[in-house]
């Protein structure tokens, strides 16, 4: 695959001798392409990921990826925080509300499995920005398919093997903590997040389906 280098000048160095363990995925959130690709690249933004994935299929590069992009911002992850020095940052062509298209979905497919085997990263490590930062962000979004990436085993599979019997909303927080997501949230902003990677489609109280949709405990990172 060819991969086009656009260096963007806002990254550093990953902090206290951290290296990647998670690959966060993003959208951009604007209906122009090139102007968000301008964005990720523009020093008074300060803003950047590893990659950005056209909706035309090309991938730009614009951070290497023994570096820290500046990507996720604030928000924790099976308890850890500075997410930045932790990951590798992938930014798709998409304004947050229109399906992400076949050329991206194919390159993200070729992307991610070579990420994964150079650092070591596992499916239950791939994660969306939404899953880090509950309340404050919401991308990918519920267009993003991720059963798509479950189904050839490239992230972590929703669905529990077996049905938990205590539905109160202390049990889907000890579950929700347990998969790696932040704690310190209220429980409208968790239950979004959560439907978000695994049961986009959701709506309403907190429901038996939803803690059907969520994955075994023992698929994931704590």
């Amino acid at each position: 695959m060819q991969i086009t280098s656009r260096p963007s000048p806002n990254f550093g160095p990953r902090r206290d001798g951290l290296t990647p363990t998670l690959i966060v995925l993003h959208y951009t959130a604007m209906p122009d392409p090139a102007k968000a690709l301008d964005r990720l690249c523009a020093p008074e933004h300060e803003v950047s990921a590893h990659y950005f994935l056209h909706r035309d299929g090309r991938v730009f590069q614009l951070v290497d990826e023994d570096m820290r992009a500046w990507h996720a911002g604030a928000g924790t992850w099976g308890g850890m925080d500075d997410i930045n020095s932790r990951s590798i940052g992938i930014e798709m062509d998409n304004d947050g509300a229109s399906p992400f298209s076949e050329p991206q979905m194919s390159t993200l497919e070729t992307v991610l499995p070579e990420i994964m085997q150079r650092w070591n990263i596992a499916p239950e490590g791939i994660i969306g920005h939404s899953d880090m930062a509950p309340g404050r962000k919401a991308d990918p979004g519920p267009r993003f398919d991720w059963a798509r990436l479950a189904r050839q085993g490239l992230v972590a599979r929703s669905g529990r093997s077996e049905p938990i019997d205590d539905l109160a909303i202390e049990t889907f927080r000890s579950c929700a903590a347990k998969l790696g997501y932040p704690t310190d949230i209220d429980d409208t902003a968790l239950l979004t997040a959560v439907r978000l990677r695994h049961r986009p489609w959701g709506n309403g109280p907190l429901s038996k389906e939803d803690f059907a949709a969520l994955p075994d405990v023992s698929h994931f990172l704590v």
